[in-house]
């Protein structure tokens, strides 16, 4: 039992050490770099362990079957982990390229998304009229009232139905948002049954194409249009609002878009809505609104990621485990030479430490690499909180293949260790007559 408990502090600790060494900054990260670099080149039992290192690294050719399980073990936890860190930032990427500070959305008080937000048609107005709202050429206010429903296409993958958001949109719907851009066809026309198409959806959903008409709401709508936006709105059909709402029998909008009026609008309208009692409304930028939407969804990605990445990683901390050790007892007659010549303990379990390091760094690198490689820029899609489709793309970021590179040498660390103070210990004698 005293060993049991004695083994189980030592995994905890290690796994405590592992998740420290994972938190630290890259500052920090840095430091120890260096203060390891100094130890090397400054001191006599640096300088030790830098040629031990070369020995054991000069070796390695003649361990490719087992340096190369390390290698390959580190790569693929890597891998999966930069892989699944990526979706969540792309999907966080695409949300946050969707609103900004100089335009807001107006909701029902309460409501977290437009999908429970309700704003009645005869309060539209009224918000126009409000100060801090931006006005256009003409006068009226850069003030858009929506509304949005979610309706089944069939995918190009499988021809299998999935939702997409239909979003209705009032004439100054554009000029709030002049990221969007027709690629190909026209806008839609006001009153009529015509819809522009984002330009991710028609990359996902069949029968999108310019020209052709879709059956939605027991009515034959007709195809004008592809947009591009680069953000979420590509995701979506748009229309007149006007003649969205009727076709589903809505009677009142969900939400309002408005354009600001310089830096003061927003503090201008949330003031102005706050003192009007008849509009019991809520307002937030769009920045701060489409941030929140992909909070959850990126958490839980992120959770998912980790858990799977460790899981990985103990498998290669063993796998790294079983190859130093048997690394160590086929070099057991070298190590304890080197031992015979005036090498101590430290020096040698730092070159063997170092060696296992590199070994995680060269894994490391490419899991990086075939991340970025396999999976940077890769289109999905997966349910928003609208319960539609967001089409996005994987976001392979340096600051996650450092993280990936950081997991890699944790693993090296921790695999490296044991079989390192196994050498160190390993008696000269006995070594040298098993050899």
């Amino acid at each position: 039992m005293k060993r049991f408990f004695s083994g189980l502090l030592t995994v905890l600790m290690l796994v405590v050490l592992l998740a420290a060494w994972i938190l630290l900054p890259w500052f920090a990260v840095l430091a120890v770099v260096v203060a390891i670099a100094l130890w090397l080149f400054a001191t006599r039992g640096g300088r030790l362990a830098r040629e031990a290192t070369k020995i054991g690294i000069a070796g390695l050719p003649q361990r490719w079957g087992a340096s190369s399980v390390i290698v390959i073990g580190i790569a693929g936890v890597v891998g999966v982990l930069v892989a699944m860190l990526a979706m969540g930032e792309g999907f966080k990427a695409t949300l946050d390229r969707t609103g900004d500070d100089s335009t807001a959305i107006i909701l029902r008080a309460g409501s977290q998304a437009e999908t429970n937000s309700v704003i009645t048609r005869d309060q539209s107005p009224l918000i126009s009229s409000l100060p801090g709202i931006a006005r256009g050429a003409d006068g009226k206010a850069l003030a858009s009232p929506e509304l949005s429903q979610v309706v089944n296409l069939p995918t190009k993958a499988d021809g299998t139905d999935a939702n997409v958001q239909f979003r209705g949109v009032g004439p100054a719907g554009w000029a709030i948002r002049p990221q969007l851009k027709i690629v190909e066809g026209r806008r839609f026309n006001p009153g009529l049954r015509e819809i522009v198409i984002g330009k991710g959806a028609q990359r996902q959903f069949r029968g999108l194409e310019v020209g052709q008409q879709l059956k939605l709401a027991n009515q034959m709508w007709t195809v004008v249009g592809v947009f591009e936006a680069k953000d979420s709105h590509d995701s979506e059909l748009w229309t007149d609002a006007d003649v969205l709402g009727p076709a589903y029998q809505r009677n009142a909008f969900q939400s309002v878009t408005v354009k600001l009026a310089g830096k003061s609008g927003f503090k201008q309208l949330k003031a102005a809505l706050a003192g009007d009692p008849r509009l019991k409304l809520d307002v937030d930028t769009t920045r701060n609104y489409y941030g929140k939407q992909s909070e959850g969804l990126t958490k839980l990605i992120k959770i998912l990621g980790t858990v799977i990445g460790a899981i990985m990683a103990i498998g290669a901390v063993f796998g790294a485990l079983n190859s130093m050790y048997a690394a160590v007892a086929g070099r057991a007659r070298e190590i304890a030479t080197l031992r015979a010549l005036g090498f101590r303990g430290l020096p040698v379990v730092t070159a063997v430490m170092l060696e296992t390091m590199l070994l995680a760094l060269l894994g490391g690198l490419l899991g990086a690499a075939i991340a970025w490689i396999v999976f940077n820029g890769y289109t999905v899609s997966t349910l928003g909180n609208n319960f539609s489709q967001v089409v996005f793309q994987f976001k392979v970021s340096p600051e996650l293949a450092w993280t990936g590179l950081k997991w890699a040498l944790g693993i090296g660390l921790v695999g490296g260790l044991f079989p390192a103070l196994r050498a160190a210990r390993l008696p000269v004698t006995e070594a040298l007559r098993s050899a």
